[in-house]
């Protein structure tokens, strides 16, 4: 006799009320260079640490957790730990909650999941997982709730930057090997979410951070979007968590019905899912296993009923006019709840004239968030969003600027800064660099709200709407 999972008809209205109160009213900050560490953030700790400063290539220099690790193999973990334990506290958990804060985007690379990493010609620091089941214990605590976000993938998807963990203009993400060392990653991370009682704060998990923005050079994203949804799924229905609008379903032998990973194991060749699936599926086991051996969660994962309550996972990618060039609408790979990202950083330029009214203009006219919706990705956040700018701003300005940009970003799911903090020293001049990305300074300075659903002007837009001036596309 088979046990039937997902056999179960649940009114859509009620499943929609299972998650929807995570996806509005969204006000989050990201834990960036926490578990993913950009130089840029906190100079000084990085030179401290034995790191270095590069002048304009940060592939020249040690400015990554790759390459640092590659220059310390014997004191990287260590020295990574101590800063692990520092960057994020149970202090800052306390004060982002007396700030409002409700979300938290944990940028993350792949090599949290360690076995994944091929130490044959790759190099990162070793025993983040402990520090994020740590943080995330906190926030679950605190009532914060908590998007796993893959910021840095295996192979690396976009060249030139630090947020990818390997500075390097050697893209190799989008390939059938890296591909698959992703889906493993977000089977391992999905397992965990629902299973490891540390993890209860995790409401989505994010597929990938600002890939490459031209479409066509990322072959096979698409197909990636599609079996990322569905390896969440596969790995949920075995838990017998039921998904809105899936008609997907597997079975579960009573054999293993009160093991997990041996039902992992027995159900990763359901025919309802692809080859690369299954196989991503059948790889996480020995990863969960091991995990298990390290945090005491053999009990959990092999010997105790799994079938879980909890609502499933939101799903959630960049958006589709995150890319140009004919993209993949992750709109198609959809199988219940799923959620969108876009990134707006007006200080990069192309987006509006270096002057105040011309970026009050166009936040103010903002169109993203409508267009989104009319090709299906919506509900839709802006998961990374800040207060610099590409001229000298005042703090007039930043009173507006800090309004308008909530009040556009809250017509959609709502928004999570970049970053909690970034450092204060004499490489930053002194407050410069947290005056503008930093939401705990900037609600110390008064820019943000001690309510984030307040505004300084809620009428700060009116001069604004429906104006015109040089700007790019909104």
């Amino acid at each position: 006799m088979r046990h039937i999972l997902a056999g179960v008809v649940l009114s859509g209205t009620l499943a929609a009320r299972a998650w929807a109160g995570q996806l509005t009213n969204i006000h989050g900050v990201n834990l960036g260079s926490w578990l993913l560490l950009e130089p840029w953030m906190l100079p000084q700790e990085w030179l401290n640490m034995g790191g270095q400063s590069c002048a304009n290539d940060c592939s020249t220099c040690i400015s990554t957790e790759s390459s640092f690790a590659k220059a310390y193999p014997d004191t990287v973990d260590t020295t990574f730990a101590k800063h692990w334990d520092t960057w994020f506290t149970q202090d800052d958990v306390n004060t982002l909650k007396a700030a409002g804060i409700n979300t938290v985007r944990v940028p993350l690379g792949y090599w949290i999941v360690e076995a994944l990493v091929d130490r044959s010609h790759e190099s990162y620091p070793r025993g983040g997982l402990e520090y994020l089941r740590r943080g995330l214990g906190w926030l679950q605590d605190a009532g914060i709730q908590a998007i796993l976000d893959h910021h840095a993938l295996p192979g690396v998807q976009t060249a030139g930057q630090m947020f990818t963990g390997n500075c390097t203009s050697d893209v190799q993400f989008y390939t059938p090997y890296n591909y698959h060392r992703a889906l493993v990653w977000t089977a391992v991370m999905t397992a965990l979410s629902h299973l490891d009682p540390t993890f209860g704060s995790v409401f989505a998990i994010e597929a990938i951070n600002e890939p490459i923005m031209n479409a066509t050079l990322t072959p096979g994203y698409g197909n990636f979007q599609k079996n990322f949804v569905q390896v969440i799924r596969a790995v949920e229905l075995i838990l017998g968590i039921f998904v809105p609008s899936s008609s997907l379903s597997v079975s579960v032998s009573p054999s293993v019905s009160n093991n997990f990973t041996a039902a992992l194991s027995a159900t990763s060749s359901e025919s309802i899912f692809p080859v690369e699936v299954q196989t991503a599926l059948l790889e996480a086991v020995p990863i969960l296993l091991e995990i298990g051996i390290a945090f005491g969660l053999q009990t959990i994962f092999e010997a105790s009923p799994f079938i879980q309550s909890r609502p499933p996972l939101v799903t959630n990618f960049m958006d589709i006019n995150w890319q140009y060039d004919n993209p993949s609408n992750p709109a198609d790979a959809a199988i219940g709840p799923q959620a969108y990202d876009n990134h707006l950083y007006y200080s990069f330029g192309g987006v509006a004239a270096a002057d105040p009214k011309s970026y009050l203009i166009s936040i103010c006219n903002l169109t993203r968030i409508q267009a989104d919706a009319a090709v299906g990705n919506s509900p839709l956040w802006f998961g990374e969003w800040g207060l610099s700018t590409q001229f000298t701003a005042t703090d007039e300005f930043l009173y507006k600027w800090a309004d308008a940009q909530k009040l556009a970003y809250s017509k959609g799911a709502g928004w999570i800064y970049w970053n909690f903090k970034t450092e204060i020293s004499t490489l930053t001049n002194g407050s410069a660099l947290a005056r503008q990305w930093s939401y705990l300074e900037g609600l110390k300075l008064g820019f943000l709200t001690q309510d984030p659903a307040a505004y300084h002007d809620p009428d700060v837009c009116g001069p604004y709407i429906n104006s015109t001036t040089n700007s790019a596309s909104s």
